[in-house]
C-alpha cells in the first residue's frame, strides 16, 4: 500500500509521538521504581513521581486509543470531588 506523502509524514510523526510518550512513561516508571527500591520511606518523591507517571500512562493510553480511566486523568479534580464529599459530610453531622 502506498501513502501519499502528507499520509507518511502524518504516520512518522504519530509514531515518533508514540515511542516520545512511551519512552516517557519507561523513565518515571524507572525512577519510581528506584526510589521505591533505595529511599521507601520518602513518601513525597514517590507521590510525585507517581502522580507523573499517571499523567504519561494517560497520555500514552490516548495515543493508543484506549479509553479513559477517571482516576488517572485528573487527580486534582478528584481530589476536589472527595473534599466537596468531605465538607458535606461534616455539615450533615453537624
Amino acid at each position: 500500500m502506498r501513502y501519499s506523502r502528507a499520509d507518511y509524514a502524518k504516520i512518522l510523526a504519530a509514531q515518533n509521538e508514540l515511542a516520545r510518550a512511551e519512552e516517557d512513561y519507561q523513565r518515571l516508571r524507572a525512577a519510581y521504581v528506584k526510589v521505591a527500591r533505595d529511599e521507601p520511606g520518602h513518601e513525597v518523591a514517590l507521590a510525585m513521581i507517581g502522580c507523573d507517571m499517571d499523567r504519561a500512562h494517560a497520555v500514552l493510553q490516548s495515543l493508543i486509543g484506549l479509553p479513559h480511566m477517571p482516576y488517572t486523568h485528573d487527580p486534582v479534580a478528584r481530589t476536589q470531588e472527595s473534599t466537596a464529599d468531605q465538607d458535606h459530610e461534616q455539615e450533615e453531622s453537624a
